[in-house]
C-alpha cells in the first residue's frame, strides 16, 4: 500500500513503505514499572513505542515526567517514541493534572528532544492543541491529531471531517479509533480509511476497537492505515492483539499479496 506522503523517522518509514508499523503501548504507573515494562516490550520487537502518560501517576510533576522521558529514551535507544496523553473523554485515565500542567509536560519533554511523535486530540481546546503543535515542531517531533469514539462508529461524512480537520490544522498524521456495534461499522471504518488515503496528504492511523475491530488491526494497512497497535505487555485499548500473533498474521497476508 503506497501512501501519498512518506515520513522517514529513525530509519523507519511511516507512510509510503511497508505497512503497518507495529506499535506497543506502555501503561506503567511509575518509573520502576516503566523501566520493566519497556524492557519486556522491546524484547518482542515492536517498530514503535507509545508512552501513555495518562496512566503515569506523576503526570502533574513536570520534573519527574522529564526524568521518566529521558530514561525511556535511554531504554528505547533508536526506537521511535510516541508521547500520548489520552483524555478521559476519549477513553483515557482520570488524572490529577490540569490541562495547563499537561501542556507544560508536553513542552518540557519535547524540549529534551527525547520523543518523536506527540499525540494531541482534535477535541482539545485550541490553545492546548496549538501548544502541543508548537512543542512538537520545536524539537522536530511529528504531531498526530487524533480522534477516539469508544461508543460508536460515526458515519462516513463525519469520519471524513475528522481526517480533513487534522490536515487543515497542520498535523503530520491523522489518527481515528472508533467502536463498532456491528460488522457493518468495521466496513465503514475501512472504506473511510481508503477514501481518506486517496484524498489527504498525510499518513493515517485508523482502527476499530473491541472484538469486531480486531479485524482492522490485521488488515487495516491494506486500506491505508500505517500503524497497528499491539500488546507488548499490557493493552491500552480493547481489541489489541499480542505482537507475536499480529506479526504471524501480517506475514501470511503480506506473502499472499506479494504472490499476486
Amino acid at each position: 500500500m503506497n501512501m501519498s506522503k512518506t515520513i522517514l523517522l529513525r530509519g523507519r518509514v511511516v507512510g509510503g513503505g511497508s505497512e503497518p508499523l507495529v506499535c506497543a503501548p506502555l501503561v506503567a504507573r511509575d518509573l520502576d514499572g516503566l523501566r520493566a515494562e519497556a524492557s519486556a516490550v522491546l524484547s518482542k520487537g515492536p517498530d514503535l513505542l507509545e508512552w501513555r502518560v495518562d496512566f503515569f501517576e506523576a503526570l502533574d510533576d513536570v520534573a519527574r515526567m522529564v526524568e521518566a522521558a529521558r530514561e525511556l529514551r535511554r531504554i528505547a535507544a533508536e526506537l521511535p517514541l510516541i508521547y500520548t496523553r489520552r483524555s478521559i473523554r476519549e477513553g483515557g485515565q482520570p488524572i490529577r493534572a490540569s490541562e495547563d500542567a499537561v501542556s507544560r509536560g508536553i513542552e518540557a519533554v519535547c524540549a529534551e528532544g527525547v520523543v518523536d511523535f506527540v499525540d494531541c486530540e482534535l477535541s482539545s481546546e485550541p490553545e492546548h492543541f496549538r501548544r502541543a503543535q508548537q512543542a512538537a515542531k520545536s524539537c522536530g517531533a511529528l504531531l498526530i491529531a487524533s480522534f477516539h469514539d469508544f461508543q460508536r462508529t460515526p458515519g462516513p461524512a463525519e469520519l471524513a471531517e475528522r481526517f480533513d480537520k487534522a490536515q487543515q490544522l497542520g498535523a503530520d498524521l491523522a489518527k481515528v479509533a472508533v467502536m463498532p456495534r456491528e460488522l457493518d461499522d468495521v466496513l465503514t471504518l475501512l472504506q473511510s480509511t481508503l477514501d481518506a488515503s486517496r484524498r489527504v496528504s498525510m499518513p493515517l492511523i485508523t482502527m476499530s476497537m473491541g472484538p469486531y475491530g480486531a479485524l482492522t488491526r490485521l488488515i487495516g494497512w491494506m486500506f491505508g492505515s500505517t500503524v497497528s497497535f499491539a500488546v507488548g505487555a499490557s493493552a491500552s485499548a480493547p481489541g489489541q492483539i499480542p505482537i507475536e500473533e499480529l506479526r504471524t498474521v501480517l506475514g501470511v497476508l503480506q506473502r499472499s499479496l506479494a504472490a499476486r
